[in-house]
């Protein structure tokens, strides 16, 4: 189920800029997250998507530069794996983790859950935790429903079950909502306030649809577009105090002379004061922490009414 149809069943009322707090009273939250899911088709990666030769400077050459050049920022990551790509590379997840990056779960293969039952869904969900907790020793905190490069909607799928699975699960957050610009409740359930802690994503910062886009046609290379949504997309927040949010991919940004655009955005980021660069996981730590759904959930009746004939 493409998330814009029936993503919630209520509105949460968002949080003005002047009552945004992060950290030591620092002025923007920054995340980077690294999507490394390779999937082409709705069942998730194939041997034919784990052999192509963007699969395989990905998780060679391409993450080496990409993980060198956030370490000379002081960037720690979240990166989002599909479990079985974990188990296929195990000991260089565990070298990511080692490097004070976070791994979190992007599903069993990057399937697309909307075609599963809830009982398969929960049966892949309980494997994709185990797997990624025997592979890193820890569990992972967050899950993404990351899209693939052949979806029709460049935001991903969930099912009408998951974020309850999530929740049920033990899972702190949902890592790329589209509600909100900053951390915002995933409401599951109107009457007992049940929901699930999302963290923004925004399709329009993700290498995917602007390295190299379209895919079929031209092919034509399109950086620089990325680079300035980066940039105006950050100022603009940061000028707020809100939250921003890049996704990269080591095929599509692992090249050298886009890794220079990046290096150049991340120099730019890193030099404005009181920015705070966190993992996914420590930034739903501080705002569940800060901002807790039991005491600051505002939620309202949803301003979506079906209507007989309708085509929700």
């Amino acid at each position: 189920m493409p998330w814009k149809n029936g993503y919630t069943i209520s509105d949460e009322a968002t949080l003005p800029d002047a009552e945004v707090r992060w950290p030591e009273g620092k002025s923007c939250c920054v995340r980077v997250v690294v999507d490394l899911g390779f999937a082409t088709s709705a069942e998730g990666l194939s041997i034919k998507d784990l052999t192509t030769s963007d699969a395989v400077f990905a998780m060679g050459e391409g993450l080496d530069l990409l993980t060198a050049l956030l370490a000379r920022h002081a960037i720690h990551a979240t990166f989002a794996i599909p479990a079985m790509l974990a188990a296929l590379y195990p000991a260089r997840i565990q070298a990511l983790q080692a490097m004070g990056h976070e791994i979190a779960a992007n599903g069993l293969r990057q399937e697309d859950v909307s075609k599963l039952t809830a009982d398969e869904e929960r049966r892949r969900l309980d494997a994709t935790t185990k797997m990624l907790s025997d592979i890193t020793g820890q569990r992972p905190a967050g899950w993404f429903g990351m899209p693939r490069v052949s979806d029709s909607f460049a935001v991903g799928s969930i099912s009408e079950a998951t974020i309850d699975l999530l929740i049920d699960a033990g899972y702190s957050y949902f890592g790329n909502g589209l509600a909100d610009d900053i951390p915002h409740y995933w409401v599951t359930d109107f009457s007992s306030r049940r929901a699930l802690l999302a963290l923004p994503h925004y399709y329009h910062c993700n290498d995917q649809y602007f390295i190299m886009y379209p895919r079929k046609g031209s092919g034509l290379e399109n950086p620089d577009v990325l680079l300035r949504n980066w940039r105006w997309e950050f100022d603009a927040q940061y000028a707020r105090g809100r939250h921003f949010e890049m996704t990269i991919h080591p095929e599509s940004s692992g090249w050298g002379h886009r890794l220079n655009g990046m290096d150049r955005f991340l120099q730019y980021v890193r030099a404005k004061p009181g920015v705070w660069t966190a993992t996914s996981s420590e930034c739903a730590e501080h705002w569940i922490r800060t901002f807790p759904a039991a005491s600051s959930l505002r939620l309202t009746p949803s301003v979506w009414q079906d209507h007989a004939g309708s085509m929700s």
